[in-house]
């Protein structure tokens, strides 16, 4: 790579963080390469989250993207150049779909709500970032797909989160087949919310984020951890879980603070504790 080649390299950051209003803006900015996930961008991702949940300013994370593609999955150059190491790559793809999977989970254990702002394709891992987002919004010219078994490479991570948003048959036409589907298909199988005119699904994105950010933080950190914990549970033992947080909920100021502001009718003023 020549110096200024490198220059812009190193001046161009991977992922872009702006804040709207209580919402933080994640954009991923790697539009030549379709916002593919790799080694760094992974790693920035996670690092932000990070940032993030200890952020008491930020209420709510909208994930977006600059360039035609919302993510088209893995660096698949990233991996290839990775075969000449002398296990073949065995260790960087055992690393990568570590470290890829750990931030996953970070969206999901983010005690924030995040949601996903998808214009273009969301494909295998980009696919699974936005069934790992707690809601999608999506231009009508957004697509999703999980295509790996086209090119012998199934997409066993990302069905890990296509799989706890859509029913087994529709996550196994997906992931066998490998077909695109479109945003209103999407929306009526579940793996998006709302579908919107294109160029506008950003805007919509942070709207609904602002929407839920205004609600108590406290109350969205306890219920959000639980709806994940108790989707894991049999019927008995998450009804068990859920009244022991709702004990707890509502022995939380903002609990009765929010109950008295409804009896009172006027607007409750959050603590957040």
């Amino acid at each position: 790579m020549s110096a200024p080649a490198l220059a812009d390299a190193v001046a161009t950051p991977l992922l872009l963080r702006e804040m709207a209003g209580s919402v933080a803006v994640l954009t991923l900015n790697r539009p030549a390469q379709r916002n593919s996930l790799s080694k760094d961008l992974i790693a920035e991702l996670h690092q932000a989250l990070a940032e993030i949940g200890a952020d008491k300013a930020v209420r709510a994370v909208v994930i977006a993207a600059n360039g035609p593609a919302f993510c088209a999955g893995h660096d698949l150059k990233e991996l290839t150049a990775r075969r000449a190491d002398a296990d073949r790559g065995r260790a960087f793809f055992a690393q990568l779909m570590n470290a890829c999977s750990a931030m996953m989970q970070a969206i999901v254990h983010l005690p924030k709500p995040v949601v996903a702002s998808v214009q273009g394709i969301a494909t295998a891992a980009g696919c699974q970032l936005v069934a790992s987002c707690d809601l999608a919004v999506a231009s009508q010219q957004a697509s999703f797909a999980t295509p790996g078994v086209d090119i012998g490479l199934f997409c066993s991570t990302p069905m890990v989160a296509l799989s706890r948003n859509v029913t087994r048959k529709q996550a196994m036409e997906m992931l066998l087949t490998g077909e695109p589907v479109p945003a209103i298909r999407a929306r009526e199988m579940g793996l998006v919310n709302r579908v919107v005119a294109p160029g506008t699904e950003r805007d919509a994105a942070i709207a609904l984020a602002q929407q839920v950010a205004r609600k108590s933080a406290h109350t969205i950190k306890l219920g959000k951890e639980a709806f994940y914990r108790q989707a894991e549970m049999s019927l008995a033992d998450a009804y068990r879980y859920a009244a022991e947080v709702m004990t707890e909920n509502m022995l939380a100021r903002d609990a009765e603070e929010g109950i008295g502001a409804f009896i009172e009718k006027r607007e409750p003023t959050w603590r957040d504790e």
